[in-house]
């Protein structure tokens, strides 16, 4: 594992999501048997597919969010367990369309679903785990509930798109990344955190904190895990460490150090992103480059940034347990780089 960087004074020097785990266990529970049948199909590639990712270790993070946001204003119900296997099966269908789109071969330490099953297998069970989320959001009649999730859905496809059309283009901006990983990765969080206070009748503005909390959070998770694509560990990153330099992804680490860089430097990113020279020894390079320009750092410094203001966005709610398990979710997910 790798070690964890010293935060700020006043947070806790080891953060995990114990206490996330905790107050979700009993409702995700509930959540894991819903997966399961779910899941669940008479055409026998569809489950086998969809446990392979399923079973693979994630920490399952986007629907606790959920089940503890809607703890936190008091909802007794039980449509926040079905919101919050919607929002799994949205993640679970995203990264099966991501494999496909990256041409990745691994996950989490093991092969991807389309290297065992093909491309064209793995996007089509990834459109039936969306079309049996969509059928679960029906299920609990909530309106605003169906809409927010729905309209999440929209914006993730268009970041993939947007991220195709920044793919290995060195002169992508700063600001264009950020709106990329704004729709890519945070749009989920966002609607995973609003849809906990609209199932629980909270005020708009309760809304509004839950929603700026989970953006806020996705754009820290991402920038994460883009620097620990260059020395990271591969457990905590769900890919291979380098594969977003093998891929030619232009992430915020490579944007930051093109910019920086001199002449000849720009040209090796050229050289390595655009034109796939990109092996082991392209990717020390590249290492050194980066830590020459601070990227690393000045990456995890963008994240610890989003952070915050994840943080003050819950700053007004009244204090529970649940909003402090939220709270520490944020120094977990900052914690990951090593």
């Amino acid at each position: 594992m790798g070690v964890v960087l010293s935060l700020e004074e006043g947070k806790r020097a080891n953060p995990t999501i114990g206490r996330l785990l905790d107050l979700t266990a009993s409702d995700m529970a509930r959540v894991n048997e819903l997966i399961l049948s779910r899941a669940g199909s008479d055409v026998e590639m569809i489950p086998e597919i969809a446990n392979h990712l399923i079973s693979s270790g994630g920490k399952r993070l986007r629907p606790m969010v959920t089940l503890a946001a809607a703890q936190m204003f008091g909802y007794a119900g039980e449509g926040h367990v079905k919101l919050a296997t919607s929002v799994e099966f949205m993640h679970t269908a995203t990264l099966l369309h991501d494999d496909v789109v990256d041409e990745s071969g691994m996950r989490r330490g093991r092969k991807t679903a389309r290297m065992i099953w093909g491309n064209q297998a793995s996007v089509l069970v990834g459109d039936f785990l969306l079309g049996q989320a969509f059928r679960m959001m029906v299920d609990v009649g909530s309106l605003d509930a169906l809409d927010v999730l729905s309209t999440a859905a929209s914006v993730i496809a268009e970041g993939e798109v947007m991220q195709l059309a920044a793919a290995q283009n060195l002169e992508t901006t700063e600001d264009e990344y950020l709106a990329v990983i704004k729709a890519k990765t945070a749009a989920l969080f966002s609607a995973a955190a609003e849809v906990g206070p609209i199932i629980a009748g909270a005020p708009r503005a309760d809304r509004a904190a839950l929603r700026s909390y989970g953006t806020n959070l996705g754009l820290a998770f991402q920038l994460v895990d883009d620097a620990l694509d260059y020395g990271g560990d591969s457990r905590d990153l769900g890919k291979n460490v380098g594969d977003d330099f093998r891929e030619g992804k232009v992430t915020l680490p490579v944007i930051l150090s093109y910019r920086r860089g001199t002449a000849q430097e720009r040209a090796f990113w050229k050289r390595a992103i655009e034109e796939h020279e990109n092996g082991d020894a392209e990717l020390e390079h590249a290492l050194g480059l980066m830590a020459r320009c601070s990227a690393i750092g000045d990456t995890i410094g963008r994240a610890r940034h989003f952070g915050e203001i994840a943080r003050d966005a819950l700053a007004p709610l009244q204090p529970t347990p649940q909003k402090s398990a939220l709270l520490e979710v944020i120094d977990f997910c900052i914690s990951r780089v090593s």
